[in-house]
């Protein structure tokens, strides 16, 4: 290739990859903030700043290992050793018909996965330009298992945390004493799997290398610095601002949703199923009523009691925000910045198939991309993260976030470029079927199910007609 155009070609990749940066941010980065804007944890310009910070740091100390599944794993570079150029323009359609599709989908405040649309891009490039065997197939198995397994495990996790809301909180004599008791160990929880992943290998870049043991070590003592401090601030008295009228529910729907909690509590201790039966059956009647009763008011909280455990868990779900937010950019810019050091090291070497690691520099450009793309764009898919799939609180929305945050930070300590927009999606989904599926929004769902769908063939043929294209331009 001409010095001309290696500097050309170079010059397209930076500005395809910050691109593609841009719209993971404008759609990616909701799965990160859309729950804590959906139940009024945070409002938009704060969710703006916070994942400016947590999504870059993530990107930049801990998303160099999916990059490299990105760049060396879906296709095999080998085959391209007599075609560099080829290999440079594949990688070049895949960034901008992703990019493209991304677009697309944030403008109708579709949530699809930038994940699937990359994979699918250098899929459909990879096939036209080597054939099947170009293809590592037993990486894309792998991916495509990920891809079903990271909701099924986010879900489980949220439904799973919810559920020990529920059962040690919501249904509890004191609500608020047992929130105060619970809240230092999901921040425990919380403070561990982040300090974890971040020392684990995460800092290696820096050159600051920590052997497992002391990073497990440290990791515990950041968790309990910080579980302690919550315990000192929740023992507090706490002061409920009563705001209006409108934030209560009427006298008898508070009585009907304390007696549904209680009955509850004994319906889950109560191993005699002719009581369970019973119990249910009385379940089942005060709960109707109980509907019937919010219907009549729109109001949105019980007493002050269930008021004072959502404003403790206001503060927790802005913590796993953080966590989702630093998890998600730790996995999600390996989708822009992958493809972008593919093209630059083959620029550079004229030559395929070079392992490098992914430069400081490149990372903090599709960090500063993402943060970017969510402060102008992001605003359309937190709508539907947040509002369109079920009603989210603090509480709800805290499981829903760190049972996400748990499960794609574990993919990207182990290399998968898994959705995070599975996981979120599939977390919130969690919670939503602790509460019921009546919940649910099954509509939402189903348009969001078909959009992951379409996903893939739609990003491989857009890759490959703009292959075509840049092959007969170049």
């Amino acid at each position: 290739m001409m010095m001309e155009t290696h500097t050309l070609l170079a010059f397209l990749t930076l500005l395809l990859g910050f691109y593609m940066a841009w719209n993971i941010g404008a759609n990616d980065v909701a799965n990160a903030m859309g729950t804590s804007v959906g139940s009024k944890a945070l409002t938009l310009k704060k969710a703006v700043f916070l994942a400016a910070i947590l999504e870059f740091s993530g990107a930049f100390f801990v998303g160099s290992s999916v990059s490299e599944t990105i760049q060396h794993g879906i296709i095999n570079p080998s085959l391209f050793v007599g075609a560099p150029q080829d290999f440079v323009l594949g990688m070049l359609g895949s960034l901008l018909a992703t990019g493209i599709l991304l677009q697309l989908a944030s403008y109708f405040g579709l949530p699809i996965s930038t994940t699937h649309a990359i994979v699918g891009a250098v899929l459909g490039f990879g096939l036209i330009a080597g054939g099947p065997d170009a293809v590592q197939w037993h990486v894309i198995w792998e991916i495509a298992a990920s891809w079903v397994l990271s909701p099924f495990l986010s879900a489980i996790v949220s439904y799973l945390i919810f559920s020990l809301i529920q059962r040690k909180i919501f249904y509890a004599l004191d609500p608020l004493a047992a929130s105060k008791r619970l809240a230092p160990f999901f921040v425990f929880l919380c403070f561990s799997v982040l300090s974890w992943s971040l020392l684990s290998g995460g800092l290696v870049d820096l050159h600051f290398n920590v052997s497992l043991p002391g990073s497990i070590g440290l990791a515990l003592a950041c968790a309990g610095t910080a579980s302690f401090i919550t315990y000192w601030l929740v023992q507090k008295p706490a002061r409920i601002t009563l705001r209006s009228a409108s934030d209560f529910l009427p006298e008898q729907a508070v009585g009907l949703e304390k007696a549904m909690h209680h009955l509850q509590r004994v319906y889950l201790s109560n191993s005699n199923n002719a009581i369970r039966e019973k119990v249910s059956a009385a379940l089942a009647q005060v709960r109707d009523l109980a509907m019937q009763a919010k219907k009549s008011a729109p109001f949105t909280s019980s007493t002050t009691q269930y008021q004072g455990v959502e404003k403790i868990f206001v503060s927790l779900q802005i913590l796993s925000a953080c966590l989702v937010a630093f998890a998600h950019g730790a996995n999600d810019v390996a989708n822009a910045i992958g493809p972008v050091n593919a093209v630059l090291v083959a620029l550079k070497s004229n030559s395929i198939g070079a392992q490098t690691l992914v430069p400081p520099w490149l990372l903090a450009l599709g960090g500063a991309g993402i943060v970017l793309g969510l402060a102008t764009w992001g605003w359309r898919v937190i709508e539907t993260i947040g509002s369109k799939i079920t009603e989210l609180t603090p509480t709800r929305g805290f499981s829903a976030e760190f049972g996400a945050a748990a499960t794609i930070l574990a993919a990207s300590k182990l290399g998968l470029p898994i959705s995070t927009t599975h996981a979120l999606v599939g977390a919130v989904f969690g919670v939503g079927m602790a509460r019921g599926l009546q919940a649910l929004n099954l509509k939402t769902l189903l348009d969001i199910l078909v959009s992951w769908l379409v996903t893939i063939p739609l990003c491989a043929l857009f890759s490959v007609a703009i292959f075509t294209f840049l092959r007969w331009v170049f």
